[in-house]
């Protein structure tokens, strides 16, 4: 194998260990309420699932209301072989425009965040 080409392989296996390090990160997958999205009525979960297993302890949610308020949460779980962060709502929610903010810790160690926003419709 000539240098050129030596060099090449290793570059390009290179680039596939970095990008397959990169994905290894828990990604959000789907939320309920759905990311974006609007629902009729007070959800009573919160439901966010990942494209990993979760580290319960180091992972969690965060709810901010209309009125920029934090929206009180009850004790989270998780479910589906550790891959879905369920957390109950205590109270009704009021029509409005509500951020989840998340983090989780993957089950190997790998931290992300981010945040999304649903819409309560009930009218």
């Amino acid at each position: 194998m000539s240098r050129t080409a030596l060099a090449s392989t290793i570059a390009i296996a290179a680039v596939i260990a970095v990008t397959g390090e990169a994905f290894a990160h828990a990604q959000l997958k789907s939320a309920v309420p759905p990311v974006g999205g609007s629902v009729t009525a007070s959800p009573s979960v919160i439901d966010l699932t990942f494209s990993e297993n979760l580290n319960f302890k180091f992972s969690g949610i965060k709810v901010t209301g209309p009125d920029k308020k934090a929206v009180k949460m009850g004790e989270g779980m998780l479910m589906d072989s550790d891959t879905t962060l369920m957390v109950p709502v205590t109270g009704t929610l009021a029509d409005g425009s509500y951020k989840v903010d998340w983090h989780a810790l993957s089950a190997d160690g790998h931290k992300t965040h981010g945040s999304y926003n649903f819409t309560v419709k009930s009218k």
